[in-house]
This record gives C-alpha cells, structure tokens and sequence, in this order.
C-alpha cells in the first residue's frame, strides 16, 4: 500500500469533522464560521482522546491562503462607487464605534497589564464586527429585508475596509519604533497612493482585458485568471511592503468594478468556500482550554465590553450620523460581536512575533461566546427601546426619534459645497497620485539611461533636461485637470452666482490645487537643476499656467478621463443596456420607514407559476411590486397579469413589518417535501404482454395506461435494429416486447 502524505490525512480528518459539525450547527440555526472553529478545536492536539492533526506547518500555510480568498472574495462584494454613493452618515457611524471600541480594548488590555502590542492589536480586534455573522444571523432571524440591516450592512463594509489599513498599520508599528504621528501618517499616505494607484491603473487595464477575452473565457478559465490576478496582486502588495491579504483585497475591488464581476464571484465562490474553512479550522486548533481556564476572567471582561461597548457606542454613531434612537438600537445591538477580521488582525500578531501567546486563544473564545448571542441581541433590541422610551421623557424622546430627520435638512442645504469639494478632493488626489508615480519612474528609471547614454559632465545637464521635459509632458495632463476640472461645474457656478460671500473660499480651491500642481513643477526643476527657488517657483507657475491655456492638453486630458470612466462604468452601462439597473427613485422616498427589498423566489415555491393578482401581495402584506428580475432582464412595474416562475428577484417597497410577513410567508409557502423521492425514481424497463394481462386486445389509448398506471410506452420490440413505435390504434398482443418508463412499482403491476 502506497504511503500517503501527512497532509491529506490532516485534511481528510479536518473536511470529515468540519462537514459533521457544521451539519450540526447547521441543524441548530448557529453561524457555520462558529462550526468550523469548533472542528478545530475538535482536532487540535489539545483533545488528545480522539485523532488530530499531525502537520500544523501545512494546515497554517492553506490557512494563509484561505486568508488571501476571503479578502478577495470581500472585495469581488465591496464598491468604491458604494462607498461614494453612502453619503456621509455610514462614515460617522463607523469612525464613532471604532475610536470608541479600540479605546475600549486598549483600557481593558491595560487594565490587566498587557504588554502595549497586545493592547494594540486587543484594540484592533475588538473593533470589528462579524460581517460573516451579522449577515448569517440577520438571514436565519428574517431581518434582512428590514431598514436597519441595509444602514449595519453598509458600516460592515467601511469597517471591513478600515481592517485593512489597520492591518497595513499594525504591521508597520510591529516592525519598527514607537508609533508615533509621523509613523502613522506616512503610513495612511503610503496605503492611500498605492490603493488609488492600483485602483485606477486596474481600472484602465483590467476591464479591456476582459472584455477582449470574454469570447474565450469558460467557468474553467474565469476561475484560473481571477485567482491568478489575485495572487499577483498579493505578490506585489508583499513587494512593496504590505500585507499579501491587502492585495488580495484590493483586486477583489478592481474586478468588482468589471462585467464579470458576478460571475467572478460565482466560480471563485466554492474555493474561498473551502480555504476560508480551512482557515478558520485552523483557528479553533489554537484554542488552549488551560488558557481558557487560566484567562477566565479576562474573557468574561472582554465578552461584557463588547456587548456593552457595541450596545452603547454602536447606538451613539448610529445616532450622530442622523439616525432615530430606535433604528440606532436595533443597529448597534446586532454588531455585539468580534468574528473573521479580529481572528485575521490575531494571526498578522502571531506571525510578526509581536504579541503573547495566550492573546489567540482568549479572542477566539470571546468570539464563540459573542457569537452565540448575536441573534439573542438582536431580539433584545426592541424590548431595550421599550425599556427606554418608559423610562425618559417624552420631549427628550421626541428629539432622539426626529434627529434624523432635522440631520437631513442640513445635509442638503450643503448639497453644493460638498458635492463640490468632494470631487475636487478626489481628482487632487488621484491626479497627484498619477503624477507622482510617473515622476518617480522617470527620476529613477529614465535619468539614469539618459545619464549612461550621455555621459560626461558637459552632457550631464542635457541628459537632465530632457528628463525634465519629458517628465513635465508626461505629467501634464493631469496637473492641468487638477487645475482646470470643476472650475465650470453646475455646483461652481451656483455657488458663485448665489452669494458674494461664496466667491473668496472658491477662489482659494483654485489657487490651492494651483500650489499644489506647480509643488510637482517644482520638484522635478529642483531635483534636476541648481537654480535658486526663486526662479524655479517662477518657472513653476509659468508652466501650469501655459498648461491651463493648452487645448491641446484639454482634449489628450478628456480621451484619458473618458477612457477610464468607460472602463470604471462598464459594469453599470452593461446593467443598464440589459435592465436589470436598480430604479433610480429607490432610496428617496419620503417616508424614512418605507424601503426597497429584494426577494428571491425559492426552488419549491407555492407561488411559482401564479400571477400577482392571484398572490395579491397588496392586500395580505401591504407591499406593491415596483420591479422582478429574471435573468438577465428587468421588468419595471409589472401588471396583475404577470406571472412569477423559480428564480425571479422580486424587488417589493414597503416598511420592515410588511417586508418581513411577506418574507415569512414566502419561505414558508413551499410545495411539502417528498419523503419517499427515492422510490418515485423513473424505470425503463421490458415487460412481456402474456395471456392474462390486462393489456391484451386492447389499444394504447383503450388500455388508458397513462391514467390507471402512471406509466407511458415507449415502444415495442419487432426485431428491427430501433424499438417500433406504436400508435394509439395498434392493439396489444399475447407475446408483444413492450418497453415501459415509470415508477418501478407501477411497471410491475402493469406487468402482472
């Protein structure tokens, strides 16, 4: 018998226990990520009296690539567009938990007198809400087509992207000194021009990639090219010093961007599915129950701080970012838990070397715990604003309750300025992004072959001229979009024409992206030359000012933005060109509790095949069908007569109790199960007509096999190389083949 390497073995005993398990916290509504850790605490070498792993070097090592499949499959479902879209409501809420959590964790850390990285990274941890879990918890509870859940899932996703950076982050500290302001800044400015260098650098080669291969592209080669660009991103993330998972990350959130997106998403899916697993197996078999025992009280601290803390500060952000105490609550109880991020940020601890041992295994248990209450949480919710709303004044709950809306009318009557400086902050930086990188290509890449081409002290100042030249040409385009872009804007013009007032803060936007486009100028002069600054700020302004006037520059600068904005909307222009894009009213209507929900119809649905005037979803629900889609098509506004079929997307508008009866009722309006499916399987087989069969002397249609047996002919065997078939005139004979489909019990009382 061939010997089989230790790594299957570890995996066939790590995939046999993580199925059974999750079969049973399947069967018991919990979170599966909470199965798989517990499989790997249920293999680890710390319950000795059943099989473990033998190799943890391996399993860590698929870990790890389970770890870079999960961020990328995070990013495949994250949207820089979303992100603009949110407004800035989520970004105050999510801002308001994390300082408050990681405060939180740094004061219970020192508290037991950790070390300052344990308290660190306990900070890190504990500001991170389960994606996984909410969502998970949020399904099995039917709050999912509720407000709250859109306003929790969409701070989920800032906080998914700010563990990002605070793993760049921490990885920074780990490796060098004290973490002090200049540290931190330099870090947030190194994370911030290679995510908008790539981004935008994906977004210019990525979609023509495929959109050129689509012809050739199968689910087999999707799935090769996606990972493949994965890894290489991860590649060149480690390069430059970040974390690979980054990376992954990042070319998760390019390809989100691209037609493909969905499909990516869809083939990718089963092998995230399976690393993610082994990943989070991986982190169960560190858990040390004499750890546990050891640090006891530190977990049941840590538990009661997070549910609280979560409780607390989770309904404060909710609340500053214009949301009633209600809605607030309901957010701000179901993020009462730590999941995937804080076991990610624990491993990043474990392999730099920075923090304790026992660190692992205590955040994997406060996890479990947490996790477990999630959905208990969530229901607590309601009673607790009840508890509330008795206890505080009627005026002050009146306030609490219509602080949203009061947000929302300030909100607009900025509309101009913020619309205005957003995107005026946004093109100053991707633009000094653009030109920087190219800057430093040339200044280091093109200088020295001009310089190796013209050698010699009296070539040295040509061969720094032309680079200088070069350069400037080069980074032209986007310093006079940096410049010019805006400045003629719908928002600019009203703002300007509006008041007198308006007209000093607009001239200095101007003025301050000119300073910033002529610091680039300036630069590549001093860098190059030995002119006084006097001279060369003088050359500086003169040239973005001849930049300005160039029509030149205006159309090469326009074909580049047109180019990338193509490739950035292409996912969007296709969804537009096939109607399936999202009506544009949704999200706008007047009354805060009336939303918009999607609902798929189920495999086995009573309501498959009936029309909306038949399901009157109107008057048992309250709710009105405002879209369905199926497949690739959207249709708007259907009537009574249209009917629904097995994977329609229903998009229904309503408040969170219509939506949730009418969920309710749709899972459960289901065609029962079969339990004896087995049986009912279909059987060709030959049957001879004898003497007492029932069969002779009468016709197909006279026999009526269809109606009394369930059975059909197929046909009849007359020695021909092809069965005969028969008619319905031809009647059987003693001694006819007859070859018979149906169930096997039904063949057989046919044949007697």
């Amino acid at each position: 018998m061939s010997h089989i390497p230790a790594l299957i073995q570890d995996l066939a005993l790590i995939l046999v226990v993580a199925g059974l398990v999750t079969l049973l916290f399947k069967k018991l509504r919990q979170p599966i990520v909470l199965g798989y850790i517990v499989a790997g605490f249920l293999v680890s070498p710390h319950m000795p009296y059943i099989m473990s792993v033998v190799d943890k070097a391996d399993i860590q090592t698929w870990a790890d690539i389970g770890v870079l499949f999960l961020l990328f499959a995070l990013g495949l479902d994250f949207s820089f567009k979303k992100i603009l879209r949110m407004g800035l409501a989520p970004i105050v809420a999510t801002l308001t938990i994390i300082f408050c959590m990681m405060a939180t964790g740094t004061a219970v850390g020192s508290l037991f007198g950790w070390s300052r990285m344990d308290c660190l990274f306990l900070a890190g941890m504990l500001a991170m809400s389960s994606t996984t879990i909410i969502y998970k918890a949020f399904d099995d509870l039917g709050m999912r087509q509720q407000r709250f859940a859109g306003l929790v899932m969409s701070v989920l996703i800032l906080e998914d992207v700010l563990a990002i950076v605070m793993m760049v982050m921490l990885s920074t500290i780990a490796g060098g000194a004290s973490p002090d302001g200049g540290m931190m800044l330099g870090s947030i400015v190194k994370i911030v021009f290679f995510l908008v260098l790539w981004f935008v650098v994906g977004i210019f080669l990525i979609p023509p990639f495929l959109r050129r291969t689509r012809r050739l592209m199968n689910g087999e080669t999707m799935v090769v090219v996606a990972l493949g660009l994965c890894c290489a991103m991860a590649v060149i993330s480690a390069t430059v010093g970040f974390s690979p998972a980054f990376g992954a990350f990042v070319m998760g959130s390019i390809l989100a961007e691209t037609v493909e997106a969905d499909k990516i998403a869809r083939v990718v899916d089963p092998v995230k599915n399976l690393f993610g697993a082994v990943f989070f197996v991986s982190v169960g078999m560190l858990v040390d129950p004499h750890v546990l025992v050891s640090y006891a009280l530190p977990i049941m601290v840590l538990v009661v701080a997070i549910i609280l803390g979560q409780a607390l500060f989770g309904t404060m952000g909710f609340m500053l970012s214009g949301q009633p105490l209600k809605t607030a609550m309901q957010c701000g109880f179901s993020m009462a838990q730590i999941g995937e991020f804080a076991f990610i940020i624990a491993s990043l601890g474990l392999t730099l070397g920075v923090i304790s041992d026992f660190l692992y295994p205590v955040v994997v248990a406060v996890s479990v715990i947490t996790t477990f209450l999630t959905p208990y949480m969530m229901k607590a919710a309601l009673p607790a604003y009840t508890h509330v709303e008795r206890r505080l004044p009627r005026r002050w709950m009146r306030r609490l309750n219509h602080l949203g809306t009061m947000h929302h009318a300030t909100r607009a009557e900025a509309g101009h300025w913020r619309t205005l400086l957003r995107a005026m902050a946004w093109n100053v930086t991707v633009y000094s992004i653009l030109s920087a990188a190219v800057t430093a290509v040339m200044l280091t890449t093109f200088l020295p072959f001009m310089r190796r081409l013209l050698p010699g002290w009296e070539l040295h100042w040509w061969a720094n001229g032309i680079t200088g030249v070069l350069t400037v040409a080069l980074i032209s385009p986007f310093l006079r979009s940096m410049v010019m872009k805006k400045n003629h804007s719908e928002e600019f013009k009203a703002l300007w024409t509006e008041s007198r007032l308006n007209r000093l803060p607009l001239t200095f936007t101007v003025l301050a992206r000119v300073a910033v486009a002529a610091s680039f100028v300036f630069y590549i002069c001093n860098y190059l030359t030995r002119f006084q600054n006097a001279l060369i700020i003088t050359l500086s302004l003169v040239a973005i000012l001849l930049m300005a006037l160039s029509r030149r520059l205006k159309h090469r600068s326009i074909r580049l933005e047109r180019l990338f904005v193509q490739n950035l909307r292409s996912r969007d222009i296709e969804a537009q060109v096939s109607g399936r894009r999202r009506p544009l009213f949704e999200g706008h209507l007047l009354d805060r509790d009336i939303h918009i929900s999607d609902f798929d119809i189920p495999t086995d649905s009573l309501w498959a095949g009936k029309t909306l005037r038949e399901l009157a979803l109107g008057t048992r629900f309250g709710v009105h069908v405002s879209s369905i889609l199926r497949g690739s098509h959207r249709i708007n506004i259907p009537d009574g007569n249209m009917m629904l079929f097995v994977g329609d997307r229903l998009q229904a508008i309503g408040n969170d109790s219509q939506l949730n009866a009418m969920n309710t009722a749709m899972q459960n309006e289901l065609i029962p199960e079969d339990d004896e499916v087995e049986r009912r399987e279909m059987r060709l087989q030959r049957i001879v007509v004898s003497a007492n069969s029932p069969l002779v002397g009468k016709t197909v249609r006279d026999a009526a096999i269809r109606q009394r047996f369930s059975c059909m002919v197929v046909g009849v065997e007359e020695g021909q190389k092809n069965l005969t078939m028969i008619s319905s005139s031809r009647k059987f004979r003693e001694g006819d083949i007859v070859w018979i489909v149906g169930e096997e019990q039904n063949v057989v009382r046919l044949g007697e």
